[in-house]
């Protein structure tokens, strides 16, 4: 782990805390590996019977850091350690669990499409703007996401780029519950530990049969991080980095 990611165990919960709060959990390509890395460790781990995403009071993930999403993009890509991450969230064994707090950007919300079970506090908003940067959805959520809460709803999410509130969120099935920004860390702890306490093997059994055939969710992901990348050789993406770019120095 990283000082940016840190990893303790409570009882049978794997907990993954994102700790970039000054940098509102933008997320580095070694936050990504470090995530990665904690995914791996709790499905090696026969004691583990969950594992929970968190991020800091009041602020969940603010989606890729801009300076390391300049590098990869100059690379020609999303980066191996993105892609690399995305893959293990469809790949990975344990029970996932997520507690949002504040704010979810891009990835902060797409990697809630792969939680089994998500709480989020009354002041999470969610948000997927890609499109505004002339780029398209990723991590599987062009797929996930229309199966989760139908074509009209995802359009609005993924391509209009529209915020959802936490009432929002949980209307639509991307949460669960919504509960207190005071009691989120606890609430989602004891989730996960509901679902760490029942037998291992038929958990994981009646999970694998809900999630079914992962392979069209990994082809997707594969598909999608060529489309990311054909879009960031255009003049529109070009256009639209350099004004993001320019607004977020003034």
């Amino acid at each position: 782990m990283t000082d940016t990611i840190t990893t303790h165990r409570e009882g049978a919960v794997h907990v993954l805390t994102m700790n970039r709060a000054d940098k509102k959990n933008a997320l580095t390509g070694e936050m990504y590996s470090a995530l990665t890395a904690g995914l791996a460790e709790a499905n090696a781990d026969p004691a583990i019977g969950a594992t929970l995403i968190l991020g800091q009071p009041g602020i969940f993930c603010a989606g890729n850091d801009i300076k390391d999403f300049i590098g990869f993009a100059m690379g020609g890509g999303l980066g191996a350690p993105i892609l690399d991450f995305l893959r293990a969230l469809v790949n990975n064994r344990k029970p996932l669990v997520a507690g949002v707090d504040g704010g979810a950007v891009g990835i902060g919300t797409t990697m809630i499409l792969h939680c089994d079970y998500a709480l989020a506090s009354e002041r999470a908003v969610f948000a997927t703007p890609f499109v505004d940067l002339a780029l398209v959805p990723e991590a599987g959520s062009s797929l996930l996401a229309p199966n989760l809460m139908g074509n009209r709803l995802a359009f609005e999410l993924l391509v209009m780029g529209e915020r959802f509130s936490a009432e929002r969120a949980a209307s639509v099935g991307l949460v669960n519950r919504v509960v207190p920004s005071a009691s989120l860390t606890e609430e989602a702890l004891a989730v996960a530990a509901r679902i760490a306490a029942k037998p291992r093997e038929a958990v994981a059994i009646s999970r694998r049969l809900l999630r079914g055939d992962t392979a069209p969710l990994l082809a997707r992901i594969e598909e999608e991080a060529e489309a990311f990348k054909e879009r960031l050789r255009s003049a529109e993406a070009r256009a639209a980095f350099e004004a993001f770019l320019s607004k977020s120095k003034n």
